[in-house]
């Protein structure tokens, strides 16, 4: 294939071989907290299992199937995948994902839950299909989980090849290099099993016939002593025939599975457990979408889950793969004949039992050949290609390293490792103790969508939410985070979480524009401030006597995240006020100056009539420990994972900028003070979450009259979803002229903020969206 490495070359086509379309389905068996199957149904947040896209089951109700969407590169695929683990994992009620490709203790045969389906004629089929699983192989071993891993090149890289080429259909070209790859990959697919083989080991509960061909390792822990993959071996997951299927063209491969299914041999194509499968378009008919459209992508099936790492899969791992199907491509070879299938299927079964035997010898053109030469001649060709090909990523020339490692030195590899830890502490122990681990690790950050923390946090919270119900989504403007939301045929467009076809276009004017706000309020008899509407600084100046000796408030009209506000002590000077007019105008060409309404702020999220989460904001504050200053204080409390910049995380970082240079001034400190210990020092008199404030949730604290005053003004604004801004002297009081009032509502407020408040419950405001959406 040197011919198409120079193809690549002279066109300079290389940025496509890292920029693909990757893909991985991931297992994993569910267990309570002893280790043993979890027998309760898959979660309910996860919706329809025929339908969820990225979330559903295997074989059993007890056995978790997560799948990332086509990504363009590992690292996006990597990320997504852990994204869904850490979603699924925090959603199970005392139970923990399995991280072994072996089940963990089982109950007896006929306790072990199949998948429950609608009784809808997919759901009949799928229920079927199962019952005939565990009739023909038996329900433990459809326990056997691990990773698929999807992959194909871009249509537009292929194209561009094609043109190169002397075939005169493309259909034809793109088929042949897949299954060029697949052919290849039979060949050679041991060092897979070799290098990321990661369950030498069962627990004594599996089938005896299996547990009696192992060695006892711990207690009723039982192990391949010198074996790479159980999942992999004689007795895993495995057709109970060796089928010699055609990969030399589309044509045979449909021909061999159907004379196969006619034979009753398989019920339907995929019952085939070929370790690559190839893949179409319309996989509910997969035969014969190959046939009429050809080869899509390919499927490769051997990976086991990789109990060392939370995922399941280590992103070295997803490179080597990547790199191992590119050799697969441009390495010489010719049909794949029978003799070779025999001694793949051989070499295959060989490193899945004995891996570890340093004197191993493998199968290589009807002669005998040490397993470590042959794997560091592979590794050699690897290493070729990448230079041939100028791939410069140091991820992938760091895998390739790391896999050369792994010939020199057996006790590198995951097995040995694996095995070591169950020698020690047991194989429910070992596994359980990391499934607990990789919960805990789970928590950190778990407010983030691993590959989107572009997006603003609340988006990404509705993004996630979505992903649970299965919703497809599309990112149409990242800057905007302006998204798309689909099911069943339904879509709904939505920017910032927020803003949605549920409020028009009016409504929004409405709120953005903070004087018409006011007076739609006022006509509705709702409290609001006094004060006056400039679009110059000249006539504010003009009107200083109108606030002088009271509490004031400077904003601008139209802007949201308490940019540009000041609040002016009753003291202020006339060089303060103008200091304030200068930096509201700064955000807006026109502002409001406004009396300041004694009491506590609120932040109330309206959604349909219905108050579903209230927060009152804490200014930003330091607590002083009697040795550091406020400059200092500031820095360590921004440490806080929970504290970030551009609204991608709970609580935005404390600035030390020219507004709290000012309030602090007015309190006669700088950022060189030190506080006393257990001193508050405010560096805001603004309480928004955009400025460094804290949010502690109120929600089940505020008398109900002060909700129906919130949901009266969203309704007054004719607003479906809204966040009410209102300031309280005593929520214990009942309503009245002097005790409370109505400062702001925002047309597109935060849901992260109630979501994952500093103190309080997560009121889930993602799940609510999505439900007043229809979804």
């Amino acid at each position: 294939m040197q011919n198409l490495i120079n193809i690549i070359n002279d066109k300079k086509l290389n940025r496509f071989l890292t920029k693909c379309n990757f893909g991985i389905e991931k297992e994993n068996v569910r267990v309570d907290s002893s280790g043993h199957l979890a027998m309760t149904k898959h979660p309910e947040i996860f919706g329809d299992k025929l339908k969820n896209p990225y979330i559903t089951t295997d074989f059993s109700e007890s056995q978790v199937e997560m799948i990332t969407p086509s990504m363009d590169t590992v690292e996006e695929t990597y990320n997504f995948l852990e994204s869904l683990h850490d979603m699924v994992s925090l959603e199970l009620k005392e139970e923990y994902l399995w991280p072994q490709s072996t089940p963990p203790s089982l109950p007896a045969e006929e306790d072990i839950p199949v998948s429950i389906f609608e009784e809808t004629c997919e759901g009949n089929r799928a229920q079927k299909y199962r019952d005939y699983l565990s009739k023909k192989y038996g329900k433990q071993k459809q326990l056997l989980s691990g990773i698929h891993y999807n992959f194909s090149f871009k249509d537009e890289f292929l194209y561009l090849l094609h043109k190169e080429s002397k075939t005169s259909d493309f259909k034809l070209f793109k088929d042949e290099i897949y299954l060029k790859i697949s052919r290849n990959f039979f060949k050679y697919r041991w060092i897979l099993i070799y290098l990321f083989g990661a369950n030498p080991s069962i627990h004594g509960t599996y089938s005896r016939k299996c547990v009696d061909m192992l060695d006892e390792v711990a207690p009723d822990s039982f192990s391949y002593t010198s074996g790479n993959s159980f999942r992999n071996g004689m007795c895993g997951y495995k057709n109970k025939e060796v089928f010699n299927i055609s990969y030399n063209s589309r044509a045979e491969y449909v021909k061999d599975i159907k004379k196969l299914i006619s034979q009753e041999k398989l019920i339907n194509e995929k019952e085939y457990y070929s370790p690559i499968r190839l893949k179409a378009k319309d996989n509910t008919n997969l035969l014969k979408s190959i046939e009429e459209d050809g080869i899509e992508y390919l499927e490769v099936r051997l990976l086991d889950l990789n109990p060392m790492i939370k995922t399941g899969i280590s992103i070295d791992q997803l490179y080597f793969v990547h790199l191992f199907l590119l050799f697969c491509l441009f390495t010489d070879e010719d049909s794949l004949t029978e003799k070779e299938i025999w001694e793949g299927n051989k070499n295959h079964e060989l490193v899945a039992h004995y891996g570890r035997k340093t004197d191993l010898e493998l199968f290589n053109q009807g002669e005998f050949k040490f397993l470590k030469d042959l794997g560091l001649d592979i590794i050699s060709k690897m290493e070729k290609i990448v230079e041939d090909l100028g791939i410069s990523d140091l991820n992938y020339i760091n895998t390739l390293r790391e896999a050369v490692e792994s010939f020199y030195d057996t006790d590198l590899l995951i097995s040995s490792k694996i095995e070591s830890g169950i020698r020690e502490e047991g194989f429910i122990d070992f596994n359980l103790n990391l499934a607990k681990k990789y919960y805990k690790e789970s928590l950190v950050d778990n407010f983030a969508l691993r590959g989107y923390e572009d997006l603003e946090l609340s988006t990404q919270i509705l993004l996630k939410d979505a992903i649970k119900r299965g919703i497809r989504f599309e990112i149409l403007d990242r800057k905007e985070n302006f998204i798309s939301l689909t099911v069943d045929g339904k879509t709904e467009y939505i920017v910032q979480a927020t803003k949605t076809s549920l409020d028009s276009y009016s409504t929004v004017l409405i709120m953005e524009n903070k004087l018409v706000t006011k007076k739609i309020l006022e006509k509705n008899k709702i409290k609001v401030p006094k004060g006056g509407y400039y679009t110059n600084s000249e006539d504010a100046v003009d009107d200083f006597y109108r606030y002088q000796g009271s509490k004031t408030v400077v904003k601008p009209n139209s802007t949201n995240f308490g940019l540009g506000i000041t609040i002016l002590p009753k003291d202020f000077t006339p060089e303060d006020y103008q200091n304030a007019l200068k930096f509201a105008f700064k955000e807006d060409d026109s502002i409001l100056v406004e009396e300041f309404i004694e009491g506590k702020e609120y932040r109330v999220f309206v959604l349909k009539n219905k108050v579903v989460g209230i927060l009152h904001r804490v200014p930003a504050n330091v607590v002083g420990d009697g040795k550091h200053s406020i400059r200092t204080l500031v820095e360590d409390k921004n440490k806080d994972p929970l504290r970030g910049t551009g609204y991608k995380k709970p609580l935005q970082k404390i600035a030390l900028g020219e507004a709290e240079e000012t309030f602090l001034a007015g309190q006669n400190l700088n950022f060189d003070y030190i506080p006393q210990k257990d001193e508050t020092v405010y560096l805001r008199e603004n309480s928004n979450i955009s400025t460094g404030g804290d949010s502690i949730d109120f929600t089940d604290d505020i008398l109900d009259e002060y909700k129906e005053i919130a949901i009266d003004s969203a309704r007054a604004a004719d607003a479906t979803i809204c966040g009410v801004d209102m300031m309280i002297k005593d929520i214990k009081e009942l309503p009245n002229d002097s005790n409370h009032g109505i400062i702001e509502i925002n047309f597109n407020p935060a849901i992260h903020i109630h979501c994952y408040p500093y103190k309080g419950k997560n009121r889930k405001l993602g799940e609510k969206i999505l439900d007043s959406l229809g979804f």
